[in-house]
């Protein structure tokens, strides 16, 4: 196999952050709001171009590469591949000719698997990085949406926008409350008084997340259908008041039921949650992040043992003011409010409780809020 030198000079490199979301769960393919914002861990992109028509990825972390025909842009049966794959693609068709033959290394310091959004980082670092190598003049909203666009077509999970427009336009130490319908967001200050978010990694794979997150999307579609019968003015179930949800109950099969119920029920919590905030009222915050995570469980399913397990050891520790399962579902992460002083405790406590119970090593990742995918 051929190598990039990868000690070579670059025309163009970018740094494309993953992201967390404080709460605003698997509503954002329905319209709802979300409260994500962009991290300290990134995804760097290296490119230059190479005046051939083919171009050359090579992961560091990976320690492997492969082509890309510019005349051939098919999906690859290995997976990663395609998301770079589906991003050369959707920019073809927006701006057709403008991509030549490039060289990208990457290199990530981004968990795979953790629900920290690895694929929209790389999704939108593409994005970025050709933009500027190959100065097409793409804006902000363009690159979300194609990057979302590359995730729909050549990975094949419905995402929503939410990962992908806090990973563009995430700003330093600010959330982002961001209406997933009109795409209009204001920035919420991330003042968490004495607090610390404190991620822990079940280290447990979520292929389950791609298959089981579209069911949920098809599942949600469904209630919506339903409820258009009777109520056609909603465009988005996030809009439905719970009231009118329950009208449905004996209508609708008990899982879509259940699944439009947590939608709307998980709308309102974030903007509950962001008053909260406001208002400085942090132990307030962490409530409703814990009955986010009980919604997670109970009514849309996509939690699993080793997150509730995280979540529930944490109501036991006053320094712990709010946790839930973060992303997809299915392993990941958990997100944890933990106080300053007692971040290190609650790491050394939790670990090998974890790993008793499981015989997994637990992996704890401390975040702070940065800005969105930039060129270095």
């Amino acid at each position: 196999m051929m190598n990039i030198n990868t000690e070579k000079e670059y025309d163009v490199v970018v740094e494309s952050p993953g992201r967390i979301n404080l709460i605003g769960e698997h509503v954002d393919y329905s319209g709802g709001y979300v409260l994500p914002a962009a991290i300290d861990k990134k995804i760097t992109l290296s490119f230059t171009k190479n005046n051939t028509d083919c171009c050359t990825v090579f992961s560091e972390n990976f320690r492997s590469q492969f082509k890309i025909k510019l005349s051939d842009l098919t999906r690859s049966e290995i997976e990663w591949h395609n998301y770079i794959i589906g991003v050369v693609f959707h920019i073809n068709v927006l701006k057709p000719n403008k991509i030549k033959g490039f060289d990208c290394t990457i290199h990530s310091n981004l968990p795979l698997g953790s629900g920290v959004s690895s694929s929209a980082a790389l999704e939108c670092g593409v994005a970025k990085g050709l933009n500027e190598l190959f100065e097409i003049g793409l804006t902000d909203i363009e690159i979300i949406s194609l990057s979302k666009d590359a995730e729909h077509t050549f990975v094949g999970t419905k995402c929503g926008i939410m990962d992908q427009f806090a990973v563009v336009k995430g700003k330093k130490n600010n959330l982002l409350l961001l209406n997933c319908e009109t795409l209009k967001h204001r920035l919420i200050p991330a003042d968490f008084g004495d607090y610390n978010i404190v991620l822990l990694n079940t280290n447990v794979s979520h292929n389950l997340a791609t298959s089981e997150y579209n069911v949920r999307r098809d599942e949600c579609n469904t209630a919506l259908e339903a409820i258009n019968t009777k109520y056609p003015k909603y465009t988005q179930l996030a809009q439905v008041n719970p009231n009118v949800i329950k009208e449905f109950k004996k209508i609708l099969p008990e899982k879509t039921f259940n699944r439009a119920l947590y939608v709307t029920k998980e709308n309102r919590r974030t903007l509950y949650a962001v008053k909260c905030l406001e208002n400085k009222d942090i132990k307030g915050f962490g409530e409703w992040l814990y009955k986010s995570h009980r919604g997670l469980t109970s009514l849309f399913e996509v939690s699993c043992g080793e997150l509730d397990f995280l979540v529930d050891y944490t109501h036991n520790l006053n320094y712990v003011v709010g946790a839930r399962m973060m992303g997809g579902g299915f392993g990941g992460c958990t997100i944890n409010l933990v106080h300053k002083d007692f971040c290190k405790q609650f790491i050394n406590i939790i670990s090998p409780a974890y790993q008793e119970r499981f015989n997994i090593s637990l992996t704890p990742i401390l975040v702070t809020i940065d800005n969105g995918v930039s060129k270095v």
